[in-house]
């Protein structure tokens, strides 16, 4: 894959969170202004979050994968937020635990064979517990993308 799926418009570092819907709204709300989502996404991602939670258990740094379905996409990205401080997101798969997210990768893909992929590729990229501290130390957004470019 090719960094097609990167923007520095929707890159944010030190998103001040209160929770995580707070966080998602922050990042939703970025990906809507540059033209990458549909109005509908920002409640949509949020209803998701509610019944399919995205938390990833990872070593030292938490992740969370938020998504939404496919129509409410234009084109395809992803979104990139570094917390300033750590928010609870409940865990995928056990929603009775929270996993305290630092980074969020917010896939806004409009084809289901491309997020299958993507969370593929996102998932080996958060076995890397070194790139994930590198990613929630970067102090520029161009030092995040060119972090990422090449590995997603």
């Amino acid at each position: 894959m090719s960094n097609k799926y990167l923007d520095e418009k929707v890159m944010l570092i030190n998103i001040k969170g209160n929770d995580c819907f707070h966080a998602l709204d922050i990042l939703g709300k970025k990906l809507y202004k540059e033209g990458y989502v549909k109005e509908s996404y920002m409640e949509a991602i949020k209803k998701r979050e509610e019944k399919f939670a995205t938390g990833l258990p990872s070593e030292g740094v938490g992740v969370a994968i938020p998504h939404a379905d496919i129509e409410h996409v234009n084109k395809p990205i992803i979104g990139v937020g570094i917390l300033e401080n750590p928010v609870k997101f409940r865990m995928m798969g056990n929603h009775h635990e929270t996993i305290s997210v630092e980074i969020m990768f917010m896939l806004a893909l409009n084809e289901h064979h491309t997020q299958i992929e993507m969370l593929q590729n996102l998932m080996g990229l958060i076995q890397d517990k070194d790139l994930l501290v590198q990613i929630k130390e970067c102090k520029t957004i161009k030092e995040l993308m060119n972090l990422l470019e090449d590995r997603i």
